[in-house]
């Protein structure tokens, strides 16, 4: 089911667990850096998963890294009782919340789905998802066909100026300097 615009979510992570007695949660967060959940505020949550349940707004009233977690302490919920009651549930948050971007930046939200195109004018396939590696990020490329059915998967590094030459997102493209045959 499409979601549409004005009800868009974008998951940005986890409530993990309980952190003390004064209704403070651990929060498994996908941002980076992975506080910087924190930065964003109201928070949606939802229990019960992707399938179920409602999206319900709450604000944050304190947010902070905490060794290798963050911890939240949310409005309304005061006590470990009430802080356990949302183990497990997704935080998301809309498209608006986001940080606007220079010119030559980009969420990776935004490159998938994107018709990937070679110097010689040969299409690649679209942008399926990103990869984190240690030396950069790499965009994964296929065509209709996975490369489990047969079809050819291209790992392309995200390095603007030398393999991605330029994302248009308007036109829907990646124009890269990439061989058909990686």
């Amino acid at each position: 089911m499409a979601m549409s615009a004005a009800n868009e979510k974008l998951i940005v992570g986890k409530i993990s667990g309980v952190y003390g007695v004064k209704g403070w949660v651990k929060v498994h967060s996908d941002t980076d850096p992975r506080e910087g959940i924190a930065d964003y505020n109201p928070w949606f949550i939802k229990q019960g998963g992707h399938g179920k349940g409602e999206w319900r707004q709450i604000r944050l009233e304190k947010g902070r890294r905490q060794a290798k977690t963050v911890i939240a302490k949310l409005e309304g919920v005061d006590d470990r009782d009430a802080a356990m009651q949302l183990t497990g549930a997704l935080i998301a948050i809309t498209p608006e919340q986001l940080q606007a971007l220079s010119k030559d930046e980009f969420y990776w939200r935004d490159l998938i789905g994107l018709r990937v195109i070679n110097r010689e004018g040969i299409e690649l396939g679209t942008v399926q998802r990103l990869m984190e590696t240690g030396a950069n990020d790499v965009l994964v490329v296929g065509g209709e066909k996975s490369a489990v059915q047969g079809g050819r998967e291209h790992l392309v590094p995200w390095t603007p100026g030398q393999a991605v030459l330029e994302v248009d997102l308007e036109q829907g493209q990646i124009q890269v300097d990439w061989d058909e045959d990686f």
